[in-house]
């Protein structure tokens, strides 16, 4: 506990916290994280948009990587961290959530102010007429159409994907819309797509009015996160992180606690309830 006591006095300093989360919530989940403690990529540079909606290969082997990794995703559990984190704002300490995660592990664990900066992997869109369908609906038509892929062993990677390097995945067959006929996509933010305009706005409004940042469980590699640092430091307000390895944003905290994230947040829980 002692080397905690520094982030447990901040939060007590701090009652109206905005919390940035990342991949490392999710680990204990069973859900792989994206960077080693280093901050560098432990698998290749995630899908970028272009390439998505430019090349129908490179969008069959992400499809056929995601009705595989999909088994992980959609039996994950909300782990340590995402209850404790739903217990602080139980106790009023969090004015919101902003999670680069794409699980939706937060709102299962019952946590209500969340934004979902990079959107959510159980939701597909459509690229043509914007409909918005269920994922599991989806895997099952994937499943349906492609049913020997379902006996690869494939090792799961980071926010639903999967290990299926030296495949050919030119005979993947990946339906299009039901409703216009368009391209179907997970509902997330893809490397070179922009956070939607209201979500940026939510958090900067919730930023406007939190005493401080808690950053949990991410490096802030990604642009898109890091930014909030960046600009509550500017309005003069403190932020500490719970992180394991660098962080982009180390010198700028106040506070850095290096250990996991679970077991830290719940202990910071059994402070903060006893105090009340």
């Amino acid at each position: 506990m002692a080397n905690l006591q520094p982030l447990i006095d901040f939060v007590h300093q701090h009652p109206r916290l905005l919390v940035i989360t990342g991949a490392g919530c999710s680990t204990a989940a069973g859900i792989p994280d994206y960077r080693d403690e280093n901050g560098a990529w432990k698998q290749r540079e995630p899908m970028r948009f272009h390439v998505f909606t430019g090349d129908a290969v490179a969008r069959k082997r992400y499809w056929a990587r995601s009705m595989l990794g999909w088994r992980t995703m959609a039996h994950a559990q909300p782990a340590a961290a995402h209850h404790a984190l739903a217990q602080l704002e139980r106790a009023g300490r969090i004015n919101l959530l902003v999670t680069q995660n794409v699980d939706g592990l937060h709102q299962a664990a019952g946590s209500a102010k969340v934004v979902d900066l990079h959107g959510r992997i159980d939701t597909v869109c459509c690229l043509g007429c914007g409909a918005r369908t269920p994922r599991r609906a989806l895997q099952e038509e994937l499943t349906a159409r492609n049913p020997a892929w379902l006996a690869l062993d494939a090792r799961s990677l980071a926010d639903g994907d999967a290990d299926l390097e030296g495949r050919d995945f030119a005979g993947f067959d990946v339906p299009a819309c039901s409703a216009c006929g368009g391209m179907l996509k997970p509902d997330v933010v893809f490397f070179g797509e922009n956070v939607p305009r209201e979500r940026v706005a939510a958090v900067r409004e919730a930023l406007a009015q939190a005493d401080a940042v808690l950053v949990a469980g991410s490096s802030l590699m990604v642009y898109s996160g890091y930014r909030f640092v960046e600009e509550a430091v500017a309005a003069g307000k403190p932020v500490v992180a719970v992180n394991r390895g660098r962080t982009r944003a180390d010198s700028l905290l106040g506070i850095k606690v290096e250990t996991e994230v679970g077991s830290a947040l719940e202990a910071l829980v059994d402070c903060v309830n006893i105090q009340v």
